[in-house]
């Protein structure tokens, strides 16, 4: 994958979290590689080890991830907020991302969307992640004060399925339709190939990008929801439309 001018000290970073060890690459891999191929630093974290999943060890597991995060460029960390399939929306675990949060020091953060009918742990874990990036920037949180409070730019949403996508939000369509950009996701997701054994889970997301794609007239689209309205200097981010009028 061929960089673009962008360099590393210029570019913001980007958080992205998981609550599996395969639901960032599943959900918005394509929009990692993007951005790590135009050299903005790019770190994920999975919040448990996919240990409750009905194919692959724990060990296995995330060893698939970590491979899958050299394949997009970026850096991965693993954390424990109460283990695969026990996610629950409580406060310890809000300043925990919280604190990650501030280590970090992200300007736009990536994390599963909050609608209901998908995987319970998706669903908390965007809950969590909101809430961390408010404790984030309050200065008195006494679980925080070790490290300087810390505003993000933005929170933006990843649907892992199309379930999940909220039918409330607006979307963003990023087109991610440079072959070096979709060879570098294919990779990163046939990574997690415990998870291949019973469904193509490959196929099913070069899909759904190939048909948000052709809603906006590019080869391949990711969507993304932004969790509060976005604000630019200047018309020039909305030139380009989905609907060709």
């Amino acid at each position: 994958m061929k960089p673009s001018s962008i360099s590393r000290s210029e570019a913001a970073a980007l958080l992205a979290f998981g609550a599996h060890p395969d639901d960032i690459e599943f959900g918005c891999g394509a929009v990692i590689a993007q951005e790590a191929a135009r050299q903005r630093p790019v770190h994920c974290v999975v919040c448990s080890r996919g240990e409750s999943a009905s194919s692959g060890t724990l060990e296995l597991r995330t060893a698939e991830a970590e491979a899958a995060a050299r394949r997009l460029g970026a850096s991965v960390e693993f954390i424990d907020l109460g283990g695969d399939a026990h996610f629950e929306r409580h406060v310890t675990h809000a300043i925990q991302l919280a604190a990650i949060i501030r280590r970090l020091r992200p300007s736009i953060v990536l994390a599963p969307t909050t609608v209901e009918n998908q995987h319970p742990d998706h669903a908390a874990l965007g809950r969590m992640v909101r809430d961390a990036a408010r404790l984030a920037r309050y200065g008195g949180v006494p679980e925080l004060r070790g490290q300087p409070a810390h505003a993000i730019g933005q929170l933006l949403l990843y649907a892992v399925t199309p379930d999940a996508q909220p039918g409330d939000l607006p979307e963003v369509l990023v087109d991610v339709s440079t072959p070096e950009v979709i060879q570098a996701w294919t990779d990163a997701m046939q990574a997690h190939r415990s998870q291949l054994q019973t469904r193509n889970y490959v196929e099913m997301q070069l899909a759904r990008a190939k048909f948000n794609g052709a809603r906006c007239g590019v080869a391949y689209a990711v969507p993304l929801f932004p969790s509060d309205p976005v604000v630019v200097g200047s018309l020039e981010p909305l030139e380009r439309g989905a609907r060709h009028f």
